[in-house]
């Protein structure tokens, strides 16, 4: 199973501030998991598109099956806004992926 953890700041301020993917699906054999596919595609490229679009690079950690970031405030408020967006988009689109395959992807969020 895979399992999609996000971590925000507070109820008052829902900011994403680290999220952790981990596992995997065991939807099919390695190398036609369409499931895990889905789930690193979203997640890599949200990652590469935060690097891009917002021009931060991400302190991020990756390993088979392991993506884990923090999520730095920045001191540009139209930055910071254009990471949520981008991290609230993985997570719809994560979510869309849940609510077809739930039982190989969970996704927790939990406050600090």
């Amino acid at each position: 199973m895979i399992t999609v953890t996000i971590v925000r700041q507070s109820a008052d301020d829902k900011r994403i501030v680290s999220f952790a993917i981990e596992g995997h699906a065991k939807f099919a054999n390695p190398g036609k998991d369409i499931i895990c596919a889905g789930v690193s595609a979203v997640s890599v490229g949200t990652v590469n598109a935060i690097e891009e679009l917002a021009g931060l690079e991400l302190p991020a950690s990756m390993k088979h099956g392991w993506l884990q970031s923090e999520i730095p405030l920045q001191e540009d408020s139209s930055v910071n806004e254009r990471i949520q967006l981008l991290l609230e988009s993985m997570i719809v689109m994560l979510s869309t992926i849940a609510a077809s395959y739930g039982k190989y992807v969970v996704i927790r969020q939990h406050y600090l």
